[in-house]
């Protein structure tokens, strides 16, 4: 049996998982450009949202802090580097290393946003079917020339299929190089060697295995379009998101021009 990952779908009843799926991608796109345009309070903000939404889904906090083990040691070792390699007012001085409070405040800024936009796929993945995230990637490429929407589409759908299975096959292969005692081994290099060549290996060997089943079923891109089955509340929904977009990206400059004014009144 495969391992119910982050990113594999869960059925529910919720407003997210009945809103139409076009609705939904058009609106990870929007909060994604508002996250990468707005400052610290409204990325933080954002977070606050997306980590509600996703306990609605039964997927908690302590849960992603549990699954997201290695995407948040590559947010710190991000943090980590802005903060050391950022000119400015020092904050910290290190081994005569200055890490500066510039550096502070954009390595957090640049790790809450990257945080931010991979809670927003999550949401996306968590409570939408790939099958209709292959529909609608179908539908918005339709008009644009010179691009086969379908293949694209096709290709999107396996690629989201294939995320739980490499984590599934992550697992096995991490228990099996611990029961031979691989995690022994003192040289971390070769630790990491053990573990992504058997991935890679069986990640390939699971794509082989794929591409034969589908030519054995004589598989075609031309199918029966999808069909679309919204729940009526979009219209709202996407207001709510456009407000709260608006919101997330003036409050930057609301701290802004609150600084401005305490400096004044000092």
């Amino acid at each position: 049996m495969g391992l119910v990952t982050l990113f594999s779908y869960r059925s529910g009843s919720t407003v997210w998982h009945t809103l139409d799926v076009r609705c939904k991608c058009l609106l990870v796109c929007l909060l994604s450009l508002a996250v990468l345009r707005t400052g610290l309070p409204g990325t933080i903000m954002c977070l606050g949202v997306l980590t509600a939404i996703l306990k609605t889904v039964e997927i908690g906090p302590l849960r992603l802090l549990m699954q997201l083990k290695a995407f948040l040691l590559f947010l710190i070792v991000i943090f980590l580097c802005r903060w050391a390699g950022t000119p400015g007012r020092p904050m910290v001085t290190v081994y005569e290393l200055e890490l500066t409070h510039q550096g502070f405040v954009s390595g957090s800024l640049v790790s809450l946003r990257f945080l931010a936009v991979m809670l927003l796929g999550l949401v996306l993945t968590a409570t939408t079917r790939s099958m209709e995230i292959k529909a609608s990637i179908q539908w918005f490429l339709r008009p644009v020339p010179f691009i086969p929407e379908k293949r694209v589409a096709v290709m999107a759908g396996l690629a989201l299929k294939f995320m739980p299975l490499l984590f599934d096959n992550a697992r096995e292969v991490s228990y099996a190089v611990n029961a031979r005692c691989g995690n022994l081994r003192k040289n971390p290099v070769q630790r990491l060697i053990n573990l992504a060549w058997p991935l890679l290996k069986k990640t390939f060997q699971s794509a082989d295995d794929l591409s034969l089943a589908m030519q054995a079923r004589c598989y075609s891109e031309n199918r029966t379009d999808p069909h679309f089955s919204p729940n009526g509340k979009e219209s709202w929904i996407f207001v709510m998101t456009l407000i709260f977009s608006a919101v997330i990206l003036l409050m930057d400059h609301w701290a802004l021009w609150a600084h401005v004014q305490n400096q004044i009144l000092n």
